[in-house]
């Protein structure tokens, strides 16, 4: 395993982090207790979750996630562990989750206890906000439109003093954001700054072969603000396996839950065409497209850690041997000319 640090932090973290939002939907408390096991006998100390997860969210399922972590952590050395968890914000149809989504302390209170419950855990490492409070383009959300009966008002030195206080109880370590823009970054950090409080360590994106929109303008804010990169669905939901190429499989998450919208632009006629060139690269230079896409994550100089996940022990393992694959110069600019054919086809 390779290791980074959180940045301005002490903090080591495997550069492949486990992400778990299978565990309670598609993959049972036995089998999350089972890739953990694995995860960390491979090198493996970051494990990132939600109060969202299981994924697709619904109120049956909603914190499983957390609590079959929380029932193999409390066997576990917890010191050696980095855990972060997200608390979501406002969302029509997660009402289940808390009366009030958003950033309030009031809610911040609430979401943190239930986590720490759940995770049978005294603190989170980095705890994360999942999505902005303001409307902004997350979750597949093309081009920004800007909504003037927006009710938002900015409280960006609310919430984060109040993370500031949770830091200073011990409840969490450090904080990050997650489906954020570049305006929404440097407004965390430049309040944090001007007021002396805590800083933001991290952004969890989208970044994959078929989504290098964060390259745009959040990588120089990332690498000169030292922002760590926390890049989720490097696989783009699968499609960069090449299992989409084919028939759908019978449990693939496109075939199990069509009313995940947002995994549909990986199945853009774009997106497979390029899909199907990153395969050929792959083959020709003797590795699985998986490994490749995951490869090239691995080795951006703005990406503290690269969040895989998988729903069989076989996936688990392809995606986290990715860690021993370095690619050449050669095989990267031909990544680069595949990627000027169709820019970016699924943000």
């Amino acid at each position: 395993m390779k290791y980074t640090t959180l940045p301005n932090t002490d903090i080591k973290v495997s550069k492949i982090c486990l992400g778990t939002m299978t565990f309670g939907e598609q993959n049972t408390e036995k089998d999350a207790h089972k890739q953990l096991n694995y995860a960390v006998e491979q090198g493996v100390n970051f494990v990132d979750t939600a109060e969202l997860y299981a994924v697709p969210g619904r109120k049956e399922t909603q914190g499983l996630t957390e609590k079959y972590i929380g029932t193999w952590l409390k066997d576990q050395k917890r010191e050696d562990l980095v855990i972060g968890s997200k608390i979501s914000g406002p969302s029509g149809g997660l009402g289940y989750i808390r009366e009030n989504l958003d950033f309030s302390s009031k809610s911040i209170d609430e979401a943190i206890d239930k986590s720490l419950q759940r995770l049978q855990t005294d603190y989170i490492d980095l705890y994360q906000l999942h999505w902005p409070e303001r409307n902004a383009n997350f979750f597949g959300t093309r081009n920004y439109k800007h909504n003037l009966d927006e009710k938002w008002e900015d409280n960006f030195k609310e919430v984060i003093e109040k993370l500031d206080a949770l830091v200073k109880e011990g409840k969490i370590r450090h904080y990050g954001v997650s489906n954020e823009t570049s305006w929404g970054v440097m407004r965390h950090l430049n309040e944090s700054d001007k007021n002396n409080l805590t800083r933001c360590k991290t952004i969890q994106n989208p970044y994959s072969l078929l989504n290098r929109t964060f390259e745009m303008n959040l990588a120089e804010i990332s690498i000169r603000e030292k922002v760590g990169l926390l890049a989720y669905s490097p696989l783009a939901f699968g499609a960069l396996s090449g299992k989409y190429l084919k028939e759908r499989p019978d449990n693939s998450r496109l075939k199990l839950y069509p009313q995940l919208l947002i995994m549909r632009k990986y199945l853009s006629k774009e997106a497979v065409f390029v899909t199907k060139k990153y395969l050929e690269l792959a083959t020709n230079n003797n590795m699985s497209l998986a490994q490749m896409a995951l490869a090239f994550i691995n080795q951006q100089p703005f990406v503290t850690a690269n969040i895989i996940g998988a729903t069989t022990m076989e996936q688990l393992k392809e995606n986290i041997n990715s860690i021993d694959i370095s690619l050449s110069e050669d095989v990267l600019k031909e990544i680069d000319t595949i990627n000027e054919l169709q820019p970016n086809p699924a943000p």
